[in-house]
């Protein structure tokens, strides 16, 4: 248990965030203390979403993107805001299924020292991180908010590392949507419908996918 409450100072920081893809999540009232897994739709704040985020972005058949990452940024109660960073190059335990993710961001947000990133699994870290300092940390990315009305992404090019930033069911709040338009190389969208956040995901992977195979 100390091991989990203390956690493990994330070592060699600069290639924290050596990937070329990254899924940036917002998760407006999604917890920020231990969770009763058995209901993540509600007083959970719906980490449902968060999980299924994770899933959809990290793994393919029999499989994780290696190059991929996803954030989750979490900003309900009761000690908001808090940042956990899945790497698909260091992950293990990880399966594909809500309970296991679910788990797995219950035993980070188990940490109590987070001031700076720290391990809580193998290729997991959580910091105390709000929208404005996760953004600074990877202003290296072309970053690109997913919103209804943007650009169609096909007409999007594409740097070699870039990070997608996107709302829950609730959307992005005012504030946050401000700062990711002052630091954005844009806003793109994915499809003339509402899509659900794990859609967006898969389509964004898609789209990225046949451009860097050649096939676009």
């Amino acid at each position: 248990m100390f091991a989990v409450r203390s956690g493990e100072i994330a070592k060699n920081m600069s290639n924290l965030f050596n990937f070329n893809r990254l899924f940036i999540v917002i998760g407006n009232k999604a917890v920020t203390s231990p969770f009763n897994l058995n209901d993540m739709p509600g007083s959970a704040g719906r980490m449902d979403i968060m999980c299924r985020c994770v899933a959809q972005a990290l793994f393919v058949s029999h499989g994780v993107r290696k190059d991929t990452a996803i954030c989750l940024l979490l900003k309900g109660e009761p000690n908001p805001p808090k940042a956990i960073l899945f790497k698909g190059d260091r992950v293990r335990y990880l399966a594909p299924d809500e309970r296991n993710v679910g788990g797995i961001i219950r035993k980070a947000l188990s940490v109590e020292r987070i001031d700076d990133w720290v391990k809580s699994s193998p290729g997991v870290y959580v910091a105390r991180r709000d929208l404005k300092a996760l953004l600074e940390e990877v202003e290296d990315f072309d970053i690109f908010y997913l919103k209804e009305g943007g650009e169609d992404i096909r007409n999007i090019k594409f740097g070699n590392r870039v990070a997608f930033v996107l709302g829950d069911h609730l959307g992005v709040e005012k504030d946050d949507e401000e700062l990711i338009l002052s630091r954005s190389a844009g806003v793109v969208s994915l499809s003339p419908l509402s899509l659900q956040a794990d859609q967006c995901i898969v389509i964004a992977h898609y789209e990225l996918d046949r451009r860097f195979a050649g096939l676009d």
